[in-house]
């Protein structure tokens, strides 16, 4: 009998699994030449060339086509792994509520094809890299579109799935599971197990309390494009959901990709703040908002920790790894402001921080 250390079986495994995503850009090809044939049987893009024009962390694939003057954007997605119809859905909803979101033009649910319109290609994360002036008008359209989202999504978040207790435990599982026992190994005490799910609880309570309204669910700076029109155009919006308000504001502003002082992101959510709904305002004052807006963010960053950390072990994507101590930061930050988080913060400080910088 031979014994295998969990190293081991999980090198085993992630090789195993690198081989069957390796194998499956044979099909992807196919689906490329069916999105062809697809395409040319659309008559504002017949005979028009794809060309890449951006993926994302799922299996969706994205080109552009350029017929004359205009363009637009193909989406592949898969539909043994992916759904088209909540995009779909949701982009709908968007257009209703007269936000810029890519229009469905044709689509084919059974193959994954959607033809949509095409929002440009100047993301807002890239430009914010290069000029980092022209934040505050980039935050300002961005907050002014939340603010339209949850104020007319009232018409549509009873139709959304809902950000319950189960979905949020899940969410949080990704860090203890994919993060600290995937990634860096760190088991805990039983003790330590308890802790954890204090933070938990701390955590989900803090998101059912608050007013729910229409959440985009990853709403920042790669999912934003600037436009001349209706800026920002709005992306990856498939898994809106109805839950917490201060969900989005806090992905926006404690944006895993970029940081900015502690005393801005602050200003920029007292903007906000100042725009909701006046029934909220009245159950929710400035010092119970921050609350909801820090812990919403620390419940968040937990769960993207862990998404990026299953993104490179269960989906080979190595590149969001780089994302990790900055994603934790924003929890660590919040020092001695939550007693409750007191074992969360020292976990990261003391441990799981000090084992990313190992590994890096």
């Amino acid at each position: 009998m031979v014994f295998v250390t969990f190293a081991q079986f999980l090198k085993c495994f992630n090789e195993l699994r690198r081989a069957v995503i390796e194998t499956s850009n044979i099909p992807a090809d196919a689906r490329l030449a069916a999105l062809k044939s697809w395409t040319n049987r659309i008559n504002v893009v017949a005979g028009s060339e794809p060309v890449p024009a951006s993926a994302d962390a799922s299996f969706r694939r994205y080109f552009r086509l350029q017929s004359g003057p205009s363009s637009y954007i193909v989406m592949d997605a898969p539909p043994d792994q992916e759904n088209c119809l909540p995009f779909v859905r949701i982009a709908g909803y968007l257009e209703a509520m007269r936000l810029n979101a890519p229009r469905i033009i044709e689509a084919s649910l059974d193959d994954g094809f959607l033809l949509l319109s095409d929002l440009g290609s100047r993301q807002y994360l890239q430009e914010l890299q290069q000029d980092a002036s022209a934040a505050p008008a980039l935050y300002s359209d961005a907050l002014a579109a939340l603010a339209t989202m949850q104020r007319r999504g009232t018409a549509y978040q009873g139709q959304l799935p809902p950000y319950n207790d189960e979905l949020l435990r899940f969410e949080l599982s990704l860090f203890h599971d994919w993060l600290c026992g995937t990634h860096l190994g760190i088991s805990l005490t039983e003790n330590e197990e308890r802790a954890w799910q204090d933070c938990c609880d701390v955590l989900v309570a803090n998101a059912l309390d608050q007013p729910q309204v229409f959440v985009h669910r990853d709403y920042h700076s790669r999912n934003l494009m600037l436009t001349e029109q209706e800026n920002p155009g709005i992306l990856d919006f498939q898994d809106a959901v109805e839950g917490p308000f201060t969900y989005d504001l806090a992905s926006l502003l404690k944006d895993c990709y970029v940081k900015w002082p502690a005393e801005q992101v602050w200003q920029w959510a007292l903007e906000f703040y100042e725009t909701i709904e006046p029934a909220t305002r009245e159950r929710t004052d400035e010092e119970q908002f921050r609350r909801y807006f820090e812990l919403m963010g620390a419940q968040r960053h937990l769960k993207a920790a862990g998404i990026f950390a299953r993104l490179n072990h269960r989906d080979g994507k190595p590149g969001y790894l780089a994302d990790i101590p900055r994603t934790l930061s924003y929890i660590v930050d919040l020092g001695s402001r939550y007693e409750e988080l007191g074992f969360l913060i020292g976990l990261l400080e003391n441990r799981v921080l000090p084992a990313m910088k190992a590994k890096s």
